[in-house]
């Protein structure tokens, strides 16, 4: 038995030898004739990238391919690396490059998210005058009057002032363009009247203003939420401990802070739900699922209720202190109070459209009626209202 293994091994490892040595004779040749191809190819390839330069010159629209299509073996070597990834290294990256996108696009022609320019850019000037104004008053006055370096209140405590702030205006102007179409179709007496050009720039960007909103409360949550990591928290909850000692206080607890904190966390967090309601509804796979009505009423409803919240998130924030002397630096008004004035104009604006005898008349407007004397030089178009 054991000869007859030691046979059988014998003739397996021949073969095997034999079958090796054919194998890398054919793999020789092979790999020569792979090299012959690839100096071929690439000749061809820099011949045509050539002549493309040319072209281009004259006519860059109309570029030519960079392989020709008369040579058969190089259409077919191409079709090969690009069925196969291990056969890529025979193509040069600009022939690569040809194939993956097509001639007739010009990637530099091409805008970078061009609906969000201006959306982002009055994001960025809200946020530099609120932040501004927010460092003037929590840094600068102290440093100024009495000598003492804040500073450190910029990384978390300034800018989480900076974010909502900004947050609840982009989200006043999302709904502030659609009372002025309203109260300009009241004074028209039609729906069927163009609006202004930069009244219909302005509604065409409230989706982008309404995403930074959420974008920016959604940050201001997660400031909050650190406020009990900060190494200048502890600090003062040491000396605020300290100082309770030296009192002889045995109890520090104050049942208006407590429910002021209480309310506005509470506030704070509806409102965050609604807009992240409002920022799912507005993906297309979403909005795509609902009907015009379904939208409508969420895009409408609790847009406004999503307001609601976060102003009387921002007005129990400040309780008392639009009261208290001492709160208004420098003749200024705390944060607060400023960054509710918007919300709240707005809002007001839609509590007056709401009254019976305007809400009645402009659902008319908006179901086709037109008024006797419409005004002059109106121009109909197939414009809707909101």
């Amino acid at each position: 038995m054991n000869v007859l293994q030691a046979a059988l091994y014998r003739w397996c490892y021949s073969g095997g030898l034999k079958r090796l040595q054919t194998q890398s004779v054919i793999l020789g040749e092979v790999s020569e004739m792979m090299e012959e191809r690839q100096a071929d190819s690439q000749n061809t390839v820099v011949e045509d990238q050539d002549t493309w330069h040319e072209l281009a010159i004259t006519d860059p629209v109309d570029k030519p391919h960079l392989v020709h299509k008369e040579s058969e073996d190089q259409e077919a070597l191409l079709l090969n690396g690009a069925k196969h990834p291990e056969h890529r290294p025979l193509l040069v990256s600009f022939a690569l490059e040809e194939f993956e996108f097509p001639s007739s696009v010009c990637l530099e022609e091409m805008p970078l998210f061009p609906q969000w320019h201006l959306p982002l850019k009055l994001m960025a000037i809200l946020m530099a005058l609120t932040f501004l104004y927010t460092f003037t008053r929590d840094v600068l006055q102290p440093f100024v009057s009495q000598s003492r370096s804040d500073f450190y209140k910029i990384p978390i405590l300034v800018m989480n002032k900076t974010l909502p702030w900004t947050a609840i205006s982009l989200l006043a102007l999302v709904y502030l363009p659609g009372l002025l179409a309203a109260l300009l179709q009241l004074h028209r007496g039609t729906k069927y009247s163009s609006f202004p050009g930069w009244l219909e720039r302005w509604m065409s960007m409230r989706k982008q203003l309404g995403l930074l909103a959420f974008f920016l409360a959604a940050l201001h949550a997660i400031y909050s939420l650190c406020y009990p990591m900060r190494r200048s928290y502890r600090y003062k909850l040491l000396n605020w401990a300290y100082q309770q000692v030296q009192q002889n206080q045995e109890d520090s607890w104050v049942a208006d802070d407590v429910w002021r904190m209480e309310i506005y966390v509470s506030l704070g967090i509806m409102g965050l739900g609604l807009l992240a309601l409002l920022a799912i509804s507005s993906l297309p796979s979403i909005s795509d699922a609902l009907n015009w009505r379904e939208f409508t009423w969420m895009q409408r409803s609790l847009g406004y209720a999503a307001l609601v919240l976060c102003t009387a998130h921002a007005l129990v924030y400040g309780w008392r202190k639009w009261v208290e002397p001492k709160h208004y630096v420098w003749y200024t008004p705390p944060s607060f109070i400023l960054a509710s004035l918007l919300p709240a104009t707005v809002l007001l604006v839609k509590a007056v459209l709401l009254l019976p005898c305007l809400d009645r008349r402009l659902g008319q407007i908006r179901r086709g009626w037109e008024s006797p004397r419409p005004p002059r030089g109106r121009g109909v178009t197939e414009k809707d209202s909101l």
